[in-house]
């Protein structure tokens, strides 16, 4: 029995040292560190204001513009009833026009 008083009383001795070392680097850190000037804080960066958008391009007119393109599209539907174009190339054609 007494060896095993022993041995309890040794581990809380050795326990309790360890706490109280522990204890002691803790504090000494918090010191260092609360006695170091705190970093600067991030600076929000400044920004220009962005540019006016650029004014609206005037609308064509839109039945000289329609005429024009149903006279390409008559063109385009001659070539490709020659055989000039064929009908993949003709629909490729029809779509740049009708887009533009």
């Amino acid at each position: 029995m007494p060896g095993l008083i022993r041995g309890v009383a040794r581990t809380a001795v050795v326990a309790g040292t360890a706490t109280a070392v522990s204890n002691r680097v803790s504090r000494r850190q918090a010191g260092r560190w609360s006695a170091q000037e705190p970093a600067p804080a991030y600076a929000e960066p400044t920004y220009a204001a962005p540019p006016p958008p650029p004014p609206p391009a005037p609308a064509p007119a839109a039945g000289l513009d329609m005429d024009a393109k149903l006279a390409q599209l008559t063109r385009l539907a001659a070539l490709r009833d020659q055989g000039v174009l064929s009908p993949a190339e003709f629909e490729v054609q029809k779509a740049q026009i009708l887009a533009g």
